[in-house]
């Protein structure tokens, strides 16, 4: 995880528990459809998940089952500079 999510995440701890909870169940089926997960345009293996104003934005890695997870912010702001 990027240091940015960690920073984003100490400042949201409303949204930590969520976050967590998502990303363990996305470890173990990446390409799951149960949560609000969108695939970013031009971007192969990487996606956007939404919980509540916020984005997360990852990668997934196939061949080791890796996922990255790069961005986080409201969605107004989670697209800029991508």
């Amino acid at each position: 995880m990027h240091k940015s999510v960690d920073k984003f995440l100490s400042a949201h701890p409303e949204i930590a528990r969520h976050f967590i909870e998502k990303f363990f169940q996305i470890a173990e089926n990446p390409f799951t459809t149960t949560f609000d997960i969108k695939p970013l345009k031009g971007k192969p293996h990487n996606y956007r998940l939404r919980i509540g104003k916020y984005r997360f934005l990852y990668e997934i890695k196939n061949i080791e089952i890796l996922i990255w997870i790069w961005r986080a912010d409201s969605k107004n702001s989670v697209y800029d500079n991508i």
